[in-house]
């Protein structure tokens, strides 16, 4: 039986116990008014949800992802139930701490009725009437004419949701981790002309350098936003929207991106219960500044899943020695520009070869040292800075980078050219291990140091009284016929890596391996050292106007990487040689394997490949400062690799012809059957003849066979193809222009988007043909297809009849030749001979 004097305080506990019920009540759907105010322990039942969107996708809830003490005001996915927003990230409440929602805002109380969070207004005499959250996670204050007056999309943390955007200038930040949703270090930034990741202001990604988004337009950048289709980066210009930037993803009804916690950022898509990684940059560990803690080394490991591991430089110890993640600890850092010695003794600890920083590829920091080879200039400007806390120097390029005010993590590349340094206090000169060095060695060290700079200066002199001749038949330069200014052009910023001729003789078995020709000069075949595997191409009647502009214009192209682009490894200067290194690709040229009898391309291969190249080119004319018009877009320059790769190649080397060729290729560049009108009638050539050329090309991917070519049975007549596709688009008879071969196993719909793609590309007026960007996003099936004007096609009925002439074919010259252009009323110079530019396949690669 209970004592008298227990029941006062069971009555008391009761009594709480039930207020707290009451508290709870039912969880809202879509509304709720002002004056309300939540506790997560007055909805201990609903797992602190309060507020339900009308679908019930997302939540508003008093969340608790530690499990632990510290709650936030959250919206959450409700299947997944994870956190896309958060309100007081930074100043997280205890579970009986208010959430009050009052005609002035939202306000988050904490211990002892502290105000720790609150929402701003534009306006002061804003009321609120209702509290709104929407299907698309959005939550809202509305006024008394349903008008938001704020909204968690405007102030997002770590992630956006679809139709979410993140305007110019404000940042995603990431969390500290996965259950502390405090502000880390990692941050999305949207500027004008990018998107970046950043470490504590250290640039470690952009989406300009990134191979898998390709850029539409030139425009100053206004948001980022991810929808059903991508992620796209947008301008705002006259009312409409235009795609500067793009990163195309299958179709999704559910897409977020978030920067998590260690630094990457992920596009995700939702299906079957579970959140789906899309888009993870960057695509490696080892890029990412902390993944090994400070001063830690990052190997990746290779294979499909991309694995690294992380390990110490020799001499400096792991943080934690269980733990290789956690870093590396480096005795006598320090910082140096609030050291207590107005001058510190600096010394520098060396790395080796091989290593890297996660930010040299990414940060315009990077320091040229004008052609000096000598590396101690990069440890002068290191010494002179002090907030310079080590640099790496490229002795291929003969420049260095600076690492400034912290140090992250540092990335094992196997490049031998790259070595770094980080910058320590010394210790006394005359002080070894915390001991005084014996007097013998104070008196010899001095002796020995004066007795070497003698030696040095006997040397040099004896060195500036040698012979000229002696001297050239002594110096250990590569070549003796290169001047010292050949020597410093080496060092033009950006260069790839310059290979001797005789590595590049040994790589090739003396150009024995002979797997094509151009315009430029034949391509061999070759194995480097290392065993990569290389295509090497002898330019022929390059320009002899001196090696700085072919430095420079090396340099530009060896800087443009796309993975729908050849990737130049290297070049060779030496003499009157010139010679460029490119990766190889093992399934050659396209011609080889679309125009082949014997094997027969699937509709899925074609279709990847003409989205490939339409990437390709639309890199060169958007994402090119200044941007590069190809010129001579043929079969023969798109390569094909294992696995499914397609690149473009020959571009950017139009300013390495000669004099000569350069008048030649005045009055025509390109490959016949690919050539634009306005080169045969001086009309301005800009980046729509590329799209002249690749319409072309799609044709012949669909067809199968060259578009000039001759009828296949005797007793068919000889049609031009571009001519027959026009006719068949007007009949809407699509599948008839498939490759025979592929009968039954194509739709027509699929081919009337290739074909009007084509068609539009290849309209008489160069304002009329899409941009390439335009081009990508029609055949990927995000953008509407274009209506190609017939009117303004006319012109290949008059290359289709000349084409069907038994003479023109005999005599090899193109069926454009002395005809009409249709609605300009322009006609082909009489001078022009296409037959004798064909018989050299004039290619004009730029």
């Amino acid at each position: 039986m209970m004592a008298p004097a227990s029941f006062p305080c069971m009555f008391l506990f009761l009594l709480s116990f039930f207020a707290l019920r009451c508290l709870g009540g039912p969880i809202s759907t879509e509304f709720i008014r002002p004056n309300f105010t939540a506790t997560n322990l007055g909805f201990v039942d609903n797992n602190g949800v309060f507020l339900a969107s009308k679908s019930n996708i997302f939540r508003a809830s008093i969340c608790n992802p530690a499990g632990d003490g510290e709650y936030y005001l959250c919206v959450l996915h409700v299947e997944s139930n994870q956190v896309v927003w958060s309100a007081n990230r930074g100043s997280p409440v205890t579970n009986a701490d208010r959430i009050v929602f009052l005609t002035t805002g939202i306000f988050i109380y904490g211990a002892n009725g502290s105000l720790v969070w609150w929402t701003k207004f534009r306006s002061q005499a804003d009321a609120v009437s209702l509290v709104h959250l929407q299907d698309t996670g959005n939550l809202q204050l509305l006024d008394s004419s349903n008008s938001s007056i704020w909204e968690s999309f405007d102030h997002p943390t770590d992630t956006i949701l679809m139709g979410q955007k993140l305007p110019l200038g404000v940042n995603l930040i990431g969390s500290i981790s996965k259950n502390n949703l405090a502000s880390g270090d990692y941050a999305l930034a949207v500027t004008k002309d990018d998107a970046l990741l950043q470490w504590k202001g250290h640039t470690y990604w952009r989406i300009t350098m990134d191979p898998r988004a390709f850029k539409d337009q030139n425009a100053d950048i206004t948001y980022m936003q991810v929808n059903g289709s991508g992620l796209y980066l947008f301008a705002a210009g006259g009312g409409n929207l235009i795609v500067v930037w793009r990163v195309i993803l299958s179709p999704a009804k559910l897409r977020l991106l978030t920067l998590d916690s260690s630094g990457k950022l992920r596009v995700q898509s939702y299906s079957r219960f579970s959140w789906n990684t899309e888009f993870l940059a960057p695509a490696s560990d080892c890029s990412v500044p902390l993944w090994c803690g400070s001063l830690g080394i990052c190997s990746d490991s290779g294979g499909a899943n991309n694995n690294s591991y992380c390990t110490c430089p020799d001499q400096i110890p792991a943080a934690n020695r269980s733990d290789l993640s956690k870093g590396c600890t480096l005795s006598g850092q320090t910082d140096f520009c609030s050291s207590t010695s107005s001058s510190p003794s600096i010394d520098y600890l060396a790395l080796g070869t091989g290593i890297d920083y996660f930010e040299d590829s990414y940060s315009q920091a990077v320091n040229p040292l004008n052609g000096s080879s000598d590396i101690s200039d990069c440890r002068k400007l290191c010494s002179a800075n002090c907030s310079c806390l080590g640099y790496f120097y490229n002795s291929d390029f003969g420049s260095c980078f600076l690492v400034r005010e912290v140090v992250g993590s540092l990335q094992r590349t196997g490049d031998k050219s790259m070595s770094g340094y980080l910058k320590t206090i010394s210790h006394d000169f005359g002080v070894q291990g915390g001991k005084r060095l014996p007097l013998a060695a104070l008196i010899l060290l001095p002796a020995a140091g004066i007795l070497l700079l003698t030696t040095i200066c006997a040397l040099v002199l004896s060195w500036r009284r040698m012979p000229r001749k002696q001297f050239s038949s002594k110096t250990s330069y590569p070549n003796s016929n290169e001047s010292d200014e050949d020597i410093d052009l080496q060092f033009v910023p950006g260069l790839p890596k310059k290979f001797s001729l005789s590595q590049l003789e040994s790589a090739t078995n003396n150009f024995s391996v002979k797997i094509g020709s151009g315009g430029f000069g034949a391509v061999y075949k070759g194995i480097l050292e290392d065993g990569t595997q290389v295509a090497v191409k002898k330019i022929n009647n390059v320009g002899v106007q001196g090696k700085r502009e072919f430095y420079t214009e090396i340099a530009t192209i060896g800087s443009i990487h796309h993975v729908n682009l050849v990737r130049l490894h290297g070049f060779c200067a030496e003499a009157a040689q010139r010679l460029l290194v490119y990766e190889y690709m093992n399934l050659g040229s396209l011609d080889r394997s679309l125009f082949s009898q014997s094997t027969v391309m699937e509709w899925s291969e074609r279709v990847e490949i003409a989205i490939g190249t339409a990437r390709g080119l639309s890199y060169l004319h958007s994402s090119c400062q200044p941007k590069i018009i190809h010129c001579d877009i043929k079969p023969e320059n798109i390569l094909l690799n294992d696995p499914k790769q397609i690149k473009l190649s020959d571009f950017g080397l139009s300013k390495l012809l000669t004099l000569e060729q350069s008048n030649l290729f005045t009055t025509m560049r390109g490959t016949r059957g690919y050539l634009a009108p306005e080169w045969l009638t001086n009309s301005a050539i800009s980046e729509k003849t590329d799209v002249y050329s690749y319409g072309m090309v799609l044709l012949e991917i669909i067809r199968g066979r060259k578009n000039c070519s001759a009828a296949e049975d005797e007793g068919e007549a000889n049609v031009y193809f571009p001519m027959y596709a026009l006719d068949m688009h007007e009949q809407g008879r699509y599948l008839e222009l498939v490759d025979p071969r592929l009968a039954d196993k194509v739709k027509s719909e699929e081919v009337e988007r290739m074909v009007k793609v084509a068609l539009c590309c290849v309209q008489e007026e160069p304002w009329l043909r899409p941009s390439m960007g335009t081009v990508v996003g029609m055949l990927d099936g995000v953008l509407p297809l274009c209506e190609p004007r017939v009117q303004s096609l006319t012109f290949l009925r008059f290359y289709g009849r000349r084409f069907s002439e038994p003479s023109t074919l005999l005599s090899g010259s193109s069926p454009a030749a002395g005809f009409s252009l249709g609605s300009t009323g322009s006609s082909f110079p009489a001078s022009f001979s296409p037959s004798v530019a064909s018989a050299q396949q004039v290619s004009g690669p730029r």
